[in-house]
This record gives structure tokens, sequence and C-alpha cells, in this order.
């Protein structure tokens, strides 16, 4: 049976774009237009995940991302169209797993889907706040410290972090690395990949942890033995 997704925007153009995509990856889609159809919906679908807007009149995507976690764990990834960190991080903080910026690509949006669902299956729910090893990496605020130094990172370069804090010790090939981290395929354009890797590892020097090569195949996390 198709994984149902409740897309909750109160742009009807949003919502069909992003039920366009999603339905042709497979997935089943109901839309809400606003707060109280969306939790409504939630209880009448008991969706595999739910796509929020955050600002919609009546009740936002705060207050229905609160009131959504009062009954379940339900994976959440909120829109926003503000550009600053505020909203992300407030979402983050009520809750929600992910985020993404309106305008947004449709397709980073589907790869978005797949990949926390594919972390809900395999029973690790996204966590805000990771550590492995000395390394520890805060994803509402963007931080990442090494003790309790601060790391300068570049936006992909934290995305790429994340990838791998989140999958310690996992092989991932650079195929899904570039569907995770840039939401899109560049057309065998693999090569992003081992440049941001090369620019991750300079960054980690110090940590308890190394990005390990995996010939022919791609990168994993691995603490220093």
């Amino acid at each position: 049976m198709a994984q149902k997704i409740l897309v909750v925007d109160d742009e009807q153009n949003i919502r069909d774009l992003a039920a366009l995509y999603l339905e042709k990856e497979g997935f089943s889609v109901e839309c809400a237009a606003n707060g109280n159809e969306a939790i409504a919906y939630f209880g009448m679908t008991e969706p595999a995940m739910v796509i929020l807007d955050v600002m919609m009149p009546g009740m936002d995507g705060f207050q229905v991302c609160r009131e959504l976690r009062r009954q379940h764990d339900v994976p959440i990834l909120m829109l926003t169209a503000r550009s600053d960190d505020v909203d992300k991080i407030v979402g983050l903080e009520l809750g929600a797993d992910d985020y993404m910026t309106k305008p947004f690509n449709p397709r980073e949006l589907v790869a978005r889907v797949k990949a926390i669902l594919r972390r809900f299956e395999g029973g690790r729910k996204p966590q805000n706040a990771i550590t492995v090893a000395n390394l520890s990496v805060d994803k509402a605020r963007r931080e990442a410290r090494i003790d309790e130094e601060m790391l300068t990172l570049r936006t992909k370069e934290f995305d790429l972090l994340i990838a791998f804090v989140e999958n310690p010790g996992i092989a991932l090939t650079r195929e899904q690395l570039l569907e995770t981290v840039w939401g899109y395929e560049f057309a065998g354009e693999t090569r992003t990949v081992d440049v941001h890797v090369q620019h991750l590892r300079s960054k980690l020097a110090g940590a308890h942890v190394s990005i390990e090569t995996l010939r022919g195949v791609g990168y994993k996390l691995i603490e220093a033995s």
C-alpha cells in the first residue's frame, strides 16, 4: 500500500506541486488548506508523514506542529518562506524533523521525504542533537562542535555532515549523498560529493571520527580507533 503524505499549505499551487511530484514517486497524497483541516485530516487518515507550511492564516504551522506532537511522533517537514533561521529553529525545537525554504525544488522535496521516511522505517527517529565521539551536531541551530570548539562550515558541508552523523558506520554511495544533500542528481556529477568530502575532512581534524573512502562505492563515517 502506498505511504500517505499529508501536505498542509494555504497556497493551492504549493499543494498541487507537492502532490504532483510525490504521487509520481508512488506516494498517496492528502491536502489541507489550513491548520484546522490538517488536524482533522490527520485524525482521519493517519499519514506516514506531514509536510507543513509555517505561515498560514488562523492556526499557523507552529501551532499545528505542537498539536500533532501531543498525539503522535509522525515525521514533520516544515516549509518556511523566510530565509533566516528563526522559523527553522522554532520549528525544529517544537519537534519538526526537517525544514525547507520556499520556493523549493520539488525534486529536493521528494528526496527529503524519502530520506526522512527511510530513517523512521529503520527505527531511528531523526534527532536535532547528535553526538558521535567528540563531535556534536545541533540541527536546530545548525552548529557543529569538536569538543567545545565551534566548526565553521558552509551550508552544503553542514548538510553533508548531517548525512554522515545520522548514519554512522553505514556506507553511503555518492548517489545517495547527492540525493540527500543536494536534493537531485547532478547528471552523474559525483565529483561534487568528492570535493565537499575533502573540505569536510579538513575541518574535522581533531575530531575522533573520520570519513572513510570506500573505493568504488562512496563513504562512511567511522569513529577513530
